[in-house]
């Protein structure tokens, strides 16, 4: 078991130390078992995901658990990181602003609306998932036709009920 967790272990390391965008954040990895704790410190929760995504797929990983902190250079408030997601979700172009809206609330964001597709709800939680202040992505955006979108006013009343809601999608 020892000679599997040493294999697992060079290939994390490998791994780390051939991403040089990797290495100003001081990413660390412990296995034992073929599970990987990941720790060190990212800009956002879309690097700590992708990251997590990419160990998990060296061979000989069975299970990662991603302990990455989320840091900015400074405090950023909620209104802040409302921005940056405003800004990444106008920028995704497959994402309609007019039928989804963000909430953010402690570093949480909760989108809401409606979305054509899964693969438009799937988006927005990705372009929020890059900005800046953001620790986790809650969805509450329904998938539905076109011709039934949330007015403004109803996209608003579902932010102020999902203010409190923990559970991700």
């Amino acid at each position: 078991m020892q000679e599997q967790n040493d294999e697992v272990r060079r290939r994390v390391r490998e791994f780390l130390e051939a991403n040089q965008n990797l290495n100003p954040y001081g990413i660390r990895a412990e296995v034992a078992d073929g599970i990987v704790v990941l720790t060190g410190i990212v800009d956002t929760l879309a690097d700590k995901e992708k990251l997590a995504t990419a160990v998990a797929g060296l061979p000989g990983v069975r299970e990662i658990r991603n302990n990455i902190s989320i840091s900015t250079d400074g405090a950023v408030t909620d209104a802040e990181v409302l921005e940056e997601v405003m800004e990444e979700l106008a920028a995704e172009p497959g994402i309609d602003l007019k039928r989804i809206g963000a909430r953010v609330i402690g570093g949480r964001v909760f989108l809401c609306g409606r979305a054509e597709s899964e693969a438009e709800e799937k988006a927005a939680r990705k372009a929020a998932a890059r900005a800046r202040g953001v620790r986790e992505v809650h969805s509450r955006v329904e998938i539905g036709p076109p011709d039934s979108p949330f007015t403004l006013e109803e996209i608003f009343h579902s932010q102020v009920r999902n203010d409190h809601e923990t559970s991700a999608r």
